[in-house]
């Protein structure tokens, strides 16, 4: 990795890319404080889903912030909380129907694995390797994405286990071979690891971002619901980042006609503020005892104004069926741009406006150095893209769900460009 970046009086620990600094953006353009033009392919790692500064989404914010910018909802409730809980039990899967807000996708991981624990009284949890679900003690201690998150944290918190995600390219084996491995290790880990009496919830990335765009095969998530049903384990899936219409569908792991019984929301349900639930449904919420959820400013009233008008933007525009059409278009030019390098070996995955290119060397080393140059050339010409993956060998595109076909193939022009550049 480069040489971290230094701002005076800013704590950068997190590695940032550069000291690019924004002033204003639209859509999926950005411009910084020397007036230059951004492609922005990361849409603030899956936030701006509706792009930026949506005009209803602004004018949301605005009218709220207007009438009220905060009611802590357990003295009193507002007008915002209780349309946006209505409307998300309109669009979650299953018997989804109940929401806990909370600001951010840690909170929320860490509301469904005492959720879980309080409900089923049972005390252990199984995550799944390559998974991201944030920085809090808990949330990070399902986290395995990269070791480098996890340096200082230690010890994390005890009762949590962790099963093979199916990986087919890594592993260079069908997808199909894949998921039956995993869901095999699975038992086997509910015999030697965890009893299943002993098993509160699996949690799950149905879309692994942060670790590379990994997309669970439909078979391996219908095999863990079949587990999860015969055991009466809950099953949690984070859609975090692959939620809110960004895989083509409202939720990601409605792809495999899976309903879960705890879905965790975040990044794009706030256009940009921070917002985060976890829901379920009432009759498992109400195995909760009251007061073991809570927080100062969870549900604020402009937050939730915005998430409200983010969902009607999401609806109105027909953006999911957009992240499908745009998705099809983007992958298609990936895998075509991946076709002109026989001399590495490329992987194009994905689901909707959830993209990645995995490069290695034709011997299956991780081509870390190379994806590095090639994100450096891409953020010089305007592109703003992710790195993912343990190895830092997978650029990820996770743009607005407003983005337009001539948007993607400038991106991929450029990241093509790139390419030539460092791969030939």
């Amino acid at each position: 990795m480069a040489n971290p970046v230094r701002v005076p009086h800013l704590a950068l620990n997190w590695h940032p890319a550069g000291d690019l600094v924004i002033t204003h953006a639209s859509g999926c353009e950005m411009y910084d404080n020397h007036g230059r033009r951004h492609l922005d392919f990361t849409a603030g790692i899956g936030v701006v889903n509706t792009g930026h500064c949506h005009p209803r989404v602004v004018a949301a914010i605005e009218g709220q912030a207007r009438a009220l910018l905060h009611s802590q909802s357990y003295i009193a409730l507002h007008p915002p909380i209780l349309n946006l809980a209505k409307k998300l039990a309109s669009v979650s899967p299953g018997a989804i129907d109940t929401f806990f807000f909370v600001n951010s996708g840690s909170e929320a991981v860490e509301a469904g694995m005492r959720m879980a624990r309080s409900a089923t009284g049972r005390p252990n949890i199984i995550a799944f390797q390559g998974g991201f679900h944030g920085r809090t003690a808990g949330a990070m201690t399902l986290t395995t994405s990269n070791a480098t998150y996890r340096s200082g944290a230690l010890p994390f918190i005890s009762g949590v286990y962790y099963a093979p995600f199916p990986l087919p390219f890594r592993h260079r084996i069908p997808a199909d071979e894949a998921a039956a491995r995993c869901l095999q290790a699975i038992e086997d880990m509910l015999g030697t690891q965890t009893r299943p009496e002993h098993t509160a919830a699996f949690v799950i990335e149905p879309i692994q971002g942060e670790g590379g765009i990994h997309v669970a095969p439909d078979a391996f998530l219908q095999g863990l619901r079949e587990i999860c049903d015969r055991h009466g384990i809950l099953l949690i899936s984070d859609e975090i980042q692959a939620g809110c219409g960004r895989s083509g569908r409202m939720f990601a792991i409605e792809h495999a006609g899976v309903a879960p019984d705890v879905i965790l929301i975040g990044k794009g349900i706030g256009s940009g503020l921070p917002l985060a639930a976890m829901g379920t449904s009432r009759a498992l919420m109400d195995r909760v005892p009251y007061g073991s959820q809570g927080g100062t400013y969870n549900g604020n009233a402009v937050a939730c104004a915005a998430a409200l008008a983010t969902l009607e933007v999401i609806e109105e525009e027909g953006l999911v069926q957009a992240a499908c059409k745009m998705g099809a278009h983007l992958l298609s030019r990936l895998m075509a741009l991946a076709s002109q390098f026989p001399g590495m070996s490329l992987d194009v995955r994905g689901r909707g406006l959830m993209a990645a290119v995995e490069i290695r060397h034709a011997d299956h080393r991780p081509a870390t150095a190379e994806v590095e140059s090639i994100h450096a050339r891409c953020r010089k010409n305007g592109l703003l893209l992710l790195a993912s993956g343990q190895e830092a060998n997978i650029i990820r595109m996770t743009p607005p769900l407003v983005v337009t076909r001539a948007e993607i193939d400038e991106a991929v022009d450029t990241l093509s460009a790139a390419f030539d550049a460092v791969l030939t």
